[in-house]
């Protein structure tokens, strides 16, 4: 389905429209006059807030919906059938992670989740390779689920191929050639497919591990916590229920689901690549409720695990307006990509690098 096939999005009226604005995809085909003006709300819309909300973006709802359907049925299945693809048996940080066992800024995060990549054979390893390199690798599939490959790795298609127009479109808001990230994302980005469950706030994580490793203290009502993502873009697809906010400046702002939208969040490559024209979406989830779960799929497109990314040629007029990219102390910013992606895999999952990097973190970090 082409953006100018989708159907119409009923948007929420004035009086419940959360912060973020709604870009029509649609409208790039439109009037020049109205397609001029598309960019600049698009290019407003990331300065100020690092997100938006996308409609028109082509993707068939009654598909996302099976992607959906699958996912809660990958999240009932008995919880043996789970943990034969956890995360911590794979060095690609591919699989299963528990309720709990993955951390932000050293706290839990309350859902469950499948993190599943491209599909790509591990790359060789020498004694100089770059640490990174074991990024690259298969994914964990569950033998119960036989649809969720096809499923998933078909969404992963098209989820690229709707964040590569974005990206496309955000360099000529930017007034630069419509290919000049083709350079950072190469002929193989970074792709990554998370399916979410957040449990209701009364649920309590499970304290016996393989392996002997525990998961962190349970951080209330933290489904995740603050952050930035690594890449270039993500795409959020809601299911039904809220919980996902983004800062701003007057503090944080609910960004519940719209059928028939995605939300968009400008990533940490961005911020590098634009040297802080614009900056990286701040966001976070909150638990649902007791006796509800939220379930949500992230898209996350970034550059080749090989690109240093530069900072772009931007006009003098938007170069002025460049802040630089944030200097944390916490969350330093690599330009490599394979460095910056590493970095935030070693931290998100502890056992997964206790077992597979301990020669960077150290058997008992």
């Amino acid at each position: 389905m082409s953006a100018k096939e989708s159907p119409v999005t009923a948007l929420p009226s004035s009086a419940e429209r959360p912060p973020l604005p709604f870009l029509d995809l649609a409208r790039l085909d439109g009037a020049v006059a109205d397609r001029a003006l598309f960019l600049s709300e698009l290019r407003a819309a990331i300065r100020r807030f690092g997100a938006f909300y996308v409609t028109g973006h082509g993707v068939d709802p009654a598909f996302i919906d099976s992607v959906f359907d699958l996912s809660r049925g990958f999240f009932a299945l008995p919880e043996q059938d789970k943990l034969s693809i956890e995360m911590v048996n794979s060095p690609h940080f591919r699989g299963y992670t528990r309720a709990g066992w993955e951390r932000t800024r050293g706290l839990a995060d309350w859902r469950e989740q499948l993190d599943v990549g491209a599909e790509r054979p591990a790359l060789p390893q020498g004694p100089d390779s770059p640490p990174w390199v074991r990024l690259q690798g298969p994914n964990q599939w569950p033998e119960a689920l036989p649809d969720l490959r096809p499923a998933v790795l078909r969404l992963q298609d098209q989820l690229t191929t709707v964040s590569r127009r974005i990206l496309a479109t955000v360099a000529v808001a930017l007034r630069l050639p419509e290919d000049a990230f083709d350079p950072i994302l190469t002929d193989q980005p970074t792709q990554l497919v998370k399916l979410i469950r957040y449990p209701g706030h009364d649920a309590v994580p499970a304290d016996d591990a393989p392996g002997g490793d525990a998961p962190a203290d349970d951080a209330g009502g933290q489904g995740v916590g603050p952050h930035k993502d690594s890449g270039l873009l993500t795409l959020v697809l809601q299911h039904r229920q809220s919980g996902l906010q983004i800062e701003t400046d007057g503090g944080w702002a609910d960004v519940p689901p719209v059928p028939g939208t995605f939300v968009v969040n400008a990533g940490e490559l961005l911020e590098l690549a634009t040297d802080g024209y614009f900056d990286a979406a701040v966001h976070r989830v909150v638990t649902p409720p007791a006796g509800v779960d939220r379930l949500s799929t992230a898209f996350f497109l970034g550059a080749g695990l090989d690109v240093r990314v530069p900072v772009l040629p931007l006009p003098d007029d938007l170069a002025a307006e460049a802040r630089g990219p944030e200097r944390d102390p916490l969350n330093p910013l690599y330009s490599s990509v394979g460095e910056n992606t590493l970095k935030s895999r070693l931290r998100s999952h502890p056992d997964v690098a206790r077992r597979h990097y301990a020669d960077l973190v150290g058997a008992s970090a």
